[in-house]
C-alpha cells in the first residue's frame, strides 16, 4: 500500500509540470495570435483573443484596435517580441514579454490570460513598461 501511494504522489508530481506547460503553450499560442492579427490589421480577429472583460469595456473590434493603437504601441508594432517567464495559479496564467519597439526601445509586457467555462484561454489584461521602469 505504501509502494502504491509513493507511486501516485510521483505521478501526481509529474502530471501537474505537464499540465502547466500546456496551460503556458496555449497561452503563448493566444498571445502570439493575437500579436499577427494586429500585424495584419484585423481587428476582427485580434478582438476575438479578448476575454469578456475587455470585450465589455471596448465593445467593438474597432474601438479596441483603436485602443491598442494608442495605448500599446510597442505591442501593436514592433522588431521583436519574445516571450519570457510564466507563471499559472488558480486559473490565470500570467506570461511576461519583451519587446524592442520600431524605435529599438525595450519594453515588458505582463499578460493576464484566463481559462474561459468553453475551454478557451483569452486575454484578460496587459500591462506594458519601459525595460527597468518599477511596477
Amino acid at each position: 500500500m505504501r509502494a502504491f501511494v509513493l507511486l501516485v504522489a510521483f505521478l501526481i508530481g509529474f502530471a501537474s509540470p505537464t499540465r502547466a506547460a500546456d496551460d503556458v503553450a496555449a497561452v503563448q499560442g493566444v498571445i502570439r495570435s493575437q500579436v499577427e492579427a494586429f500585424g495584419r490589421d484585423d481587428a476582427a480577429a485580434a478582438y476575438s483573443y479578448a476575454a469578456p472583460a475587455i470585450r465589455d469595456l471596448f465593445p467593438q473590434a474597432d474601438i479596441f484596435m483603436d485602443m491598442v493603437r494608442r495605448s500599446y504601441a510597442p505591442v501593436y508594432r514592433h522588431r521583436s517580441f519574445e516571450f519570457g517567464e510564466a507563471r499559472v495559479s488558480n486559473g490565470i496564467i500570467a506570461q511576461r514579454v519583451h519587446i524592442i519597439d520600431t524605435d529599438g526601445v525595450p519594453w515588458e509586457a505582463l499578460y493576464t490570460l484566463e481559462l474561459e467555462p468553453d475551454g478557451s484561454v483569452k486575454i484578460s489584461g496587459c500591462v506594458l513598461l519601459k525595460a527597468g521602469q518599477a511596477v
